[in-house]
């Protein structure tokens, strides 16, 4: 008769897989004056999280009003004035200040001043967000812009375009 390895209900087994991301550390994108700097992935997070590092430069659109399905998504202005759309409502974010956008709650950013702006970008659970930043990466480099591809990408990670018409971040 074969022993099973004994289990220990009662003590918790200590593991080391924490880590320490410098200030320019992570994989780093760049697209029509937005930086993303991956800091928190989701296959460090086991899926649970994504923080990213995002710079736009002056006039820059990071999102049309689109929403999420199954993540929140958290904001935290480091530097710079973040235009932020929720719902009808539009909103100068400073420094400082954090908006918290859960499921279901429609959402666009933007750069609207001559200074850059720097935000901590964060979703939970963090749904492959690195996936859907590097084909947009891919999609936004494309002359001219798919809207179907654009759609396509959105859709497969969490992200739905309240209109559809006007969904590909640039300004008219």
């Amino acid at each position: 008769m074969k022993t099973r390895k004994e289990e220990d209900y009662f003590n918790d087994t200590l593991v080391n897989n924490g880590c320490v991301i410098g200030p320019e550390e992570g994989e780093k994108l760049l697209l029509n004056g937005v930086s993303f700097t991956f800091k928190i992935t989701s296959e460090m997070s086991n899926d649970q999280l994504g923080l990213y590092s995002i710079v736009l430069k002056p006039m820059v659109i990071g999102a049309k009003l689109h929403y999420h399905r199954f993540m929140d998504e958290t904001f935290v202005v480091n530097e710079g004035v973040l235009t932020i759309h929720l719902g009808k409502k539009t909103y100068q974010a400073g420094q400082g200040t954090i908006v918290y956008v859960p499921r279901f709650t429609a959402h666009g950013f933007q750069n609207d001043t001559s200074e850059q702006v720097k935000i901590t970008l964060l979703f939970n659970p963090s749904q492959k967000r690195e996936g859907f930043f590097r084909g947009l990466h891919e999609t936004l480099m494309e002359e001219p812009i798919d809207p179907a591809k654009y759609l396509k990408l959105y859709n497969k990670y969490d992200s739905f375009p309240v209109d559809t018409s006007n969904m590909i971040p640039t300004r008219d």
